[in-house]
């Protein structure tokens, strides 16, 4: 496996399994292979934080009717944005499941020792296929395919003061931030909508209460009126660069 920025190339060890953004059936024009499914880290988002402690697999299921081989396997998943450039690749090992079907598969445990992307790089990045049937008849998709590889988000919540009488107010703080790929340290992130969360205890569901947007230090605040037993907590939906992330509730006793 490899990671590749400008100036730099990453090998690790390969590791884990699962992937899933499915593609619909394509086939090259001038081949016989044709692409049933392509798979990237379980069809969820890639999540990146300020080091590469992740794991995520691509992978591929193709046929043809002289079969698959492995020579000239290729994955990657990769995004330039001006200068800036970022590339995870390797060669997928590829496991027959009849005599016309395989599927290729490469799975990354990233390495913490090296760097992560630049901020501007978190977004759709293009999935390289490339195959080459046992006929000797090559398959490549120009990177047609995208999936988000996204900037990690974190959240707290804090409900106040504890325990409160029933009726009285209640004050609950918290902080969003995500991970700053180019400081490699986690920044407040302002100006976005958060919902506040509450859920009674005794049961399973957490129900939206009001939306509160992060100021410019990413810091929240607000207040309620204590109504019963319960966690709070704050829910941040994610962005087209930022992941999704729900704090831990935090219980406050009503008396």
């Amino acid at each position: 496996m490899r990671a590749t920025s400008i100036g730099a190339v990453l090998t690790g060890a390969l590791v884990l399994s699962a992937s899933a953004v499915t593609a619909p059936a394509a086939q090259a024009a001038e081949t016989g292979i044709v692409i049933k499914n392509v798979s990237v880290n379980g069809g969820k988002p890639i999540v990146l934080g300020t080091t590469q402690t992740e794991s995520f697999t691509l992978s591929v299921t193709a046929s043809d009717n002289s079969g698959i081989s492995g020579k000239f396997a290729f994955l990657m998943i990769q995004r330039q944005v001006g200068s800036s450039y970022w590339a995870y690749s390797g060669t997928p090992k590829c496991t027959a499941s009849s005599a016309t079907t395989s599927t290729c598969k490469l799975d990354f445990k990233l390495d913490s020792g090296w760097g992560v992307p630049r901020n501007t790089l978190a977004g759709p990045w293009k999935v390289v296929v490339q195959l080459q049937a046992k006929d000797g008849d090559l398959y490549n998709n120009g990177g047609k395919l995208t999936h988000p590889v996204l900037r990690r988000a974190k959240l707290t919540a804090d409900a106040g003061p504890e325990p409160v009488a029933k009726g009285k107010t209640l004050k609950v703080t918290g902080k969003l931030t995500r991970a700053n790929w180019d400081k490699r340290t986690y920044w407040g992130f302002p100006g976005v909508p958060v919902k506040l969360q509450f859920r009674k205890a005794g049961t399973n569901t957490y129900t939206t209460v009001k939306t509160v947007t992060t100021n410019s230090s990413g810091n929240l605040s607000t207040t309620v009126k204590a109504s019963a037993d319960g966690y709070w907590r704050w829910s941040f939906a994610g962005t087209s660069t930022t992941s999704a992330v729900n704090a831990t509730g935090d219980y406050v006793d009503v008396r």
